[in-house]
């Protein structure tokens, strides 16, 4: 696997802190937000410096019970070749379900869920992934993502389920240290355990993040600084194996490039602790495997009996549907509060102009919307369909203002294309406007 070195999280807001940053060896990218013809100008000089840039892509679902959307897979690979990238990564986890295959209206998770450590899901989950490698130029790696909840009756342990991932289909991991901190506090899983059942030699890089504790569940906000408890499992990691790479990932609250650089530091040293610790105790190495377990597929029964478990899941955390069976209540709530959480967020990102319209109400209003309104299509649609919820179930306590703002920008976004612009066609918006009012 090529040596990646050290790196961090490109995002636009911190873009300029991260082209000026001593010792960057390569950036990610969230794969989502870039357009192949029109790459940001600091990406573009990134790469022209011989900085490695790698899709990071957040809504393929492999873990979900239907085979991977070929257009999205497409749109990862363009990226990925557009970019020159050694190699792209997605999640272990499901992302939507419904559908044809279950009958049922199809949802969105807005966010990463986990997938039942069982073997009907390992069988899916490898099956998707083969998928995947076929429809991608590039090697694929796979990470371990955080949960709030764990599944009832699961058959394998986190380290078990990504050996034989790796076993069966020959994927590269990516190992996310924060997200094993965040199992070890939400699940009581061991992280020195995962770690010891991984098949290490299969590390393509290693995501390092912070988050916070709040009644004792950890959230891995990526908008907090990284915490000690995650250091010392990439010190540990890093005892075990020298992983190829390792990047700091923060998404929002972003803090000074001083404050960013001290957390490249501090993560650049808590690996060379564990190197130290690997050269004092002659740490054995691992030997290398190429996928040659077992190669068998999941039929529709299986994939059916996934896409039933995972719908009747996702359908409680955003449609209000009961608990199924063997969830705890307390903590899915937890979880369906953080996924409206997120939907607020990042529609307000998609559509920066709503918070502005709204200002105070924006939120409170949104989380309203969210209990009853699960997200159905992409951010952008949940953007339209949120606005249009508030003009049509607040017709009073909207100020008038207020009202015509947001029907201006819901007129605006609901076409196929953009409304014109010439002088004539303003005129008749604005003469329908007058007549609206009266």
């Amino acid at each position: 696997m090529r040596r990646l070195g050290t790196g961090i999280g490109w995002r636009p807001e911190i873009a300029d802190a991260v082209e000026e940053m001593p010792g960057i060896d390569w950036v990610e990218a969230v794969s989502e937000n870039l357009c192949p013809g029109h790459l940001p100008d600091s990406l573009l000089r990134l790469r022209e410096r011989g900085v490695t840039v790698v899709p990071h892509g957040v809504s393929l679902g492999l873990g979900g019970a239907d085979r991977p959307d070929p257009g999205r897979l497409a749109a990862l690979a363009e990226r990925a070749e557009v970019l020159g990238s050694p190699l792209v990564t997605e999640h272990i986890a499901f992302v939507r379900a419904g559908g044809a295959l279950t009958a049922s209206p199809s949802l969105e998770a807005g966010h990463l869920l986990p997938v039942p450590r069982t073997r009907d899901a390992l069988d899916v989950l490898c099956e998707n992934v083969r998928i995947a490698q076929d429809a991608l130029p590039v090697p694929l790696a796979v990470e371990n993502i955080a949960a709030l909840v764990s599944w009832p009756d699961e058959e394998l342990t986190e380290g078990q389920f990504l050996y034989e991932l790796a076993d069966r289909t020959g994927v590269r991991l990516l190992i996310d240290v924060a997200n094993l901190h965040t199992n070890h506090v939400n699940l009581g899983q061991d992280p020195a355990e995962a770690l010891g059942e991984l098949p290490l030699e299969a590390i393509a890089y290693v995501h390092v993040a912070g988050g916070f504790e709040r009644d004792g569940v950890w959230h891995d906000s990526h908008a907090h600084p990284v915490a000690r408890p995650v250091l010392d499992i990439l010190t540990d990691l890093a005892s075990r194996v020298a992983p190829p790479g390792v990047l700091l990932e923060r998404d929002e609250n972003f803090p000074s490039g001083d404050e960013l650089r001290d957390e490249v530091e501090a993560i650049h040293c808590a690996v060379e602790k564990g190197r130290a610790a690997a050269t004092g105790t002659g740490a054995a190495a691992h030997t290398s495997r190429t996928g040659t377990g077992a190669r068998s597929g999941a039929d529709d029964a299986v994939r059916q009996r996934l896409g039933l478990a995972q719908a009747a899941l996702l359908s409680a955390l955003v449609a209000g549907a009961p608990v199924p069976e063997g969830f705890d209540p307390v903590r899915l709530g937890v979880q369906a509060r953080a996924l409206a959480g997120k939907r607020a967020d990042v529609v307000g990102k998609v559509a920066p102009e709503l918070p502005v319209i709204l200002g105070a109400r924006y939120r409170p209003a949104f989380l309203a919307y969210a209990q009853g309104c699960p997200m159905t299509g992409g951010y952008r649609r949940d953007a339209l369909d949120f606005v249009a919820h508030v003009l049509r179930a607040d017709p009073g306590g909207v100020d008038p203002g207020v009202r015509r703002e947001l029907r201006e920008w819901w007129l605006e976004r609901s076409g196929p294309v953009p409304r014109s612009t010439r002088p004539g066609a303003r005129l008749a918006r604005a003469t329908r406007r007058v007549l609206l009012r009266r």
